[in-house]
């Protein structure tokens, strides 16, 4: 993946190209349909960003579906040894980017534009949520 990929990606829209080529240099992960990319309850050791396909998050009447932009896995980051909160499975061949916890902590820390966009994402989630809007 190249530098001008990744500041495609939404939540890296803003960082750095030192951030960008941090993420460039991370694991991108072919994804046949119907496998699981995490399940709940496990401990998360990286995050996932959708580019290619799409996956669904699933937990007990949960059933997010997320597309290409869309990020997951990151709340298990944010709580050290925080379990995953539900099941992400590929619902079509998929391609993802997996970050790793270094680079997620050190994106946290160097890279404003990367926590504001991290941010706002949690922030609207959680609203929707609790309203359905």
């Amino acid at each position: 993946m190249d530098q001008s990929e990744v500041v495609a990606i939404p939540l890296f829209a803003s960082i750095s190209p030192e951030g960008a080529a941090l993420v460039a240099a991370e694991e991108v992960a072919e994804v046949p349909a119907g496998q699981v990319l995490v399940r709940g309850g496990d401990i998360g050791e990286g995050m996932f960003v959708v580019l290619d396909g799409r996956v669904v998050a699933e937990r007990r009447d949960l059933h997010a579906e997320m597309g290409p932009g869309a990020f997951f896995g990151e709340l298990s980051l944010l709580v050290d040894d925080a379990p995953r909160v539900a099941r992400v499975r590929a619902t079509e061949d998929s391609r993802v980017l997996a970050i790793e916890r270094d680079t997620f902590d050190r994106l946290l820390a160097s890279e404003p534009s990367f926590a504001l966009a991290l941010l706002k994402e949690l922030a609207a989630r959680l609203v929707m949520a609790r309203t359905g809007h």
